[in-house]
This record gives C-alpha cells, structure tokens and sequence, in this order.
C-alpha cells in the first residue's frame, strides 16, 4: 500500500529512533519504549506521499515527517496518563511503567525533541501551519477532558473534537510533504483536503474498532473509550435512539460510579442502528477526500493515496 516508499520509511524509522536519543538515559528509554511499541506511520507516509508531488527530497522531507510523528506520539503518552490507560498497541504503557509524572515528562521531552528537528527547516510556513495545529491539538485535548461521560454533548460538537485531535495533523502531514517539496499551493490545499478528510474517518472507525474490535485487533481492551468516559459517535447516535437512550444512559451512570463493566453498554450499542449510521458518516469522509484526488496530477502516489483511503474505511485494527 506504501508503494515505492518501504526503503524511505526504514530510514524515517531509524531517524525516529536517533531523534529521542539524549542525555538522560530514562527519558531515552521511556521514549524508545513507546516508538518501540509500533503503529501504522500513518503520518510520515503521508508526509512522503505528498512529497511525491513536488521535487521530492528525503532529507528535507524527513526534517517534517519525524517530527510529525513525534508529536502525534507525544501527545499519546500524555493521552494514556489522562486515561488512566494500561495498554498501547499490546504493549504497557509509559505510564503503567513508569508512573504519571515520567509519562509526563517524557512526552514532553519528545515534544521538545520534535521542535529541534524542525528548527532545521528554513521555510517558515511549515512551522507557522505545524505551531497552529500543535495548538488545536491542545484544545482537542481539553475538550475532550471537559466533555468526559457528557451524554448531551451533539454530533457536531463530537466532529469539532476530532478534527482537532486527530484528523488535523493527517491534514497537515499531507500539505508539509508538499510544501516541503516546493509543490504548487493548489495541490498543496488539495491534498491537506484530502488527508482532513481520511483523518476524520480514521478516528470514526478507530471508535468504532473499540466498541467492536477485539483486545488482539486494537491492542487494549474494548470498550477502553467508553470505561475512560469519552463518548463517541456510535454512543452519540445510539443515545439518540429513543428505544435505547434511557438503558445506555442507566449504563454510562454505573460505569462512572465504577459498579459496572461496559459489556452491556457495547451491546446495546451494538443492537441499534448507531454504528452503521457512524460508518455511513466515514464513506461520507472517505468520498469527499476521494474527490480531492481526483484532481490531483495522476501518478502512483496518488493511486497510494487511494488504496490508503479504502483502508482506512475497511481496517479492522
């Protein structure tokens, strides 16, 4: 699916590896632990890919892609000490390792590490586009905190969120990669279009794939959101069916007092129409970032580009 880009990408990773490198041999440690762990690399592929439509540059592409990725892991250390999360891709978590305030720290640490590499990058476009969505990303965070078990909360309000959680940086992955490879501005605004929108329905369906998935698919128990208390879209229209709202509600309350597991919350949703109406909404996404392509010059890339996005619909961890 990653094309031609197997090469490139081992040597992102290795740049990953060498980039948390430090002084303080724990921070070293718990920031390998985490890379260690795996993940898709969804961001740095996207980073390359849209380096594919400029005057493509490994050196300088990868001065954007690992911090990117830096980041995005960055902010999941301080998500998994937020949630009280034992798990990450099957693996313990720095927090469950190491504590809260290493955690902590060493997302931090790994924040600061992905400022450092960036600072090579003389275009200052990239760190103003890169600065505003380290930003958003915060809010997100925030609200995410503040809408803990809010049951009233809309399906714009939840849309809000992961844009700025998730789907923003997948955007922005998408433009930098072109930006940094001095492609033209209207393929640069296409493809951040195109990867909004698989970044919206990634998050759609990485909710979906806790309700549904097993512990083995998605690397932490299912229904891991839900015990945190984050309400997602397939909760979100489920409580809007009148013939389950009062019973998942009756659930959601002894979930967060702690006196009940969240199996018969999973079925309830799973019995209503809350999760096919969720995966329409991802097609939905998933078509809109289709049409971005299509405008797009026709190369390999962009046929990568689009296997990508019928992945994302489809993935089952």
């Amino acid at each position: 699916m990653f094309g031609l880009l197997n090469k490139d990408m081992d040597q992102i990773e290795k740049e990953l590896y060498r980039s948390v490198q430090g002084d303080d041999e724990l921070l070293t440690e718990t920031s390998m632990h985490l890379l260690k762990a795996g993940g898709k690399r969804l961001r740095p592929v996207f980073v390359l890919m849209g380096g594919k439509f400029g005057t493509y540059d490994l050196e300088k592409l990868k001065r954007v892609a690992v911090p990117l990725e830096l980041i995005h892991s960055a902010s999941l250390v301080h998500d998994d000490v937020i949630d009280d999360a034992e798990l990450r891709r099957g693996e313990p978590t720095v927090k469950a390792k190491w504590g809260d305030k290493i955690a902590m720290y060493t997302g931090d640490y790994i924040y600061a590490k992905a400022l450092v590499m960036t600072t090579e990058l003389k275009n200052p476009r990239i760190h103003q586009i890169l600065s505003k969505a380290m930003v958003e990303m915060s809010i997100g965070e925030m609200e995410q905190i503040r809408d803990f078990f809010n049951s009233e909360q809309s399906v714009r309000h939840y849309l809000r969120r992961i844009r700025r959680k998730t789907a923003l940086l997948i955007a922005v992955s998408c433009e930098l990669g072109a930006l940094a490879a001095e492609a033209e501005p209207r393929v640069a605004r296409l493809l951040y279009n195109y990867g909004y929108n698989v970044g919206m329905a990634f998050q759609i369906r990485d909710d979906l794939l806790d309700l549904s998935g097993t512990e083995k698919q998605i690397g932490k128990p299912p229904g891991s959101d839900m015990r945190q208390g984050n309400i997602t879209l397939p909760v979100i229209y489920s409580l809007e069916d009148h013939r389950l709202r009062s019973s998942l509600l009756e659930e959601l309350s002894f979930i967060r007092a702690g006196e009940r597991t969240v199996g018969r919350a999973i079925d309830l949703i799973l019995s209503g129409e809350g999760v096919a109406r969720s995966e329409e909404l991802a097609t939905r996404y998933i078509n809109k970032a289709l049409a971005a392509l299509d405008q797009l010059p026709n190369n390999r890339t962009k046929r990568n580009l689009r296997d990508i996005a019928f992945f994302v619909t489809g993935r089952a961890y």
